[in-house]
């Protein structure tokens, strides 16, 4: 159903080297570029993570209760998604491990924007 999710953000040149770096760990890369956009993903069919200015001009801002979840296949890549993404500026939000007994394992992190993300995995 998602199509693509954008954060905003008021260093454009800081957020793309953070994300063409974290991103580059799960095979992602930037698939669409614009004046003020990048979005990265596995292809354009696939859905896409994007940085933006925002477009009325005003200062982007992280919302309260937001988040982008992002699914890996392996409690070790979270584990690494997680520590590159802190070892890159991001602030730590929860470190990686099981929430519950469902099987849910993630790490939790704000961007260099404030922006909260999580990487997880969901399984046995």
């Amino acid at each position: 159903m998602i199509g693509y999710v954008t954060l905003g953000t008021n260093n454009f040149k800081r957020a793309a080297e953070f994300y063409d770096q974290l991103l580059a760990e799960i095979g992602a890369k930037r698939i669409m570029e614009g004046e003020g956009f990048i979005a990265w993903g596995a292809s354009m069919d696939k859905p896409g993570l994007g940085i933006i200015k925002p477009f009325n001009g005003l200062p982007a801002t992280w919302g309260n209760g937001t988040m982008i979840a992002l699914a890996v296949d392996s409690k070790e890549k979270v584990d690494k998604l997680y520590k590159k993404a802190i070892d890159l500026g991001a602030k730590d939000e929860g470190p990686a491990g099981p929430r519950g007994d469902s099987g849910f394992y993630a790490g939790y992190f704000r961007d260099l924007d404030g922006n909260k993300l999580n990487f997880f995995y969901m399984g046995k």
